[in-house]
Parts: structure tokens; sequence; C-alpha cells
């Protein structure tokens, strides 16, 4: 199998699953459970298990997961991984209904923006995260709702 499909479509998509699961899917559960154990009554426990799912589920937080996750899987430096959160966030929200394959694709183009200035000067904290989070906010502000 070619190396770039193996990259790109294989692990990244595997890892943006990963995060819709751990976000979207799992809030989604918490959020159905709390709001079938309010039905036996008023309790705050119940209603925080729905407010958690809810969370969960936010399309800011849903972005990020997904695109804290594909970075994870293609093995990106920690100030790239971490600067993914913002770039994810900013593509799911912006891309609209198609909003997981804005993220899908920018956080594999600014991932590799980021990969290529991370560690190549004395300045990497401030330059791999300007890099991958401008990059991937310049990406979606210009191309996530097509």
């Amino acid at each position: 199998m070619n190396k770039y499909v193996k990259r790109y479509c294989i692990d990244a998509m595997s890892g943006m699953a990963q995060g819709l699961f751990a976000s979207l899917l799992i809030g989604t559960i918490i959020k159905t459970l709390g709001e079938l154990l309010l039905r036996l009554g008023t309790n705050p426990v119940f209603e925080f298990l729905v407010n958690a799912g809810k969370f969960a589920m936010e399309g800011h937080v849903v972005g990020a997961a997904m695109a804290v996750a594909i970075g994870y899987s293609l093995g990106v430096p920690a100030l790239v991984l971490f600067s993914l959160a913002a770039v994810g966030a900013t593509a799911n929200t912006l891309g609209g209904a198609g909003g997981p394959l804005a993220v899908y694709i920018i956080a594999i183009i600014s991932s590799e923006l980021g990969n290529l200035v991370s560690k190549k000067t004395r300045v990497d904290i401030i330059v791999t995260p300007l890099v991958t989070i401008l990059s991937g906010t310049l990406i979606a502000v210009l191309c996530a709702k097509w």
C-alpha cells in the first residue's frame, strides 16, 4: 500500500473517527442517559449528565477532538497537536454541514505545515503554533464552506 494512502486515508480517517466517537457519540450517549433518568424525577446528577453530554456534542468541541485525533494519528509534534484544537474548532464551525470533511482536510494540511516548521527555530514555542493555527484558520475561512 502506498505510504501516502496509508498516512492520509487510513491513519487520518481512523484518528478522525476516534475523535468523533470520543466527543459527539459519547456525548450523545451521556445526554440520552441523563434525559432518560430525568423521567424518574428531577435530580442534579441527572441534569449534570444532560449538560455534560451537551457540552461534549458542541461543534467547537467535536471539531477540536477530531483535529487533535487526526494530528495524533499522524504523529505530529506536541505543539502542532495542541494547536490543532483551535484549527478543528474553527474548521468545524465554519464548515457548516460539511464540518467533519472540512476538519479532516484542514487538519491534515495545517498538521503538515506546522510539522514543517516544528523544531527548526529557537522560538519554536511561538512559531509552530502560529503557523499551525494561522494556516488552518486561513484555509477554514477561505474554503470550509465549500
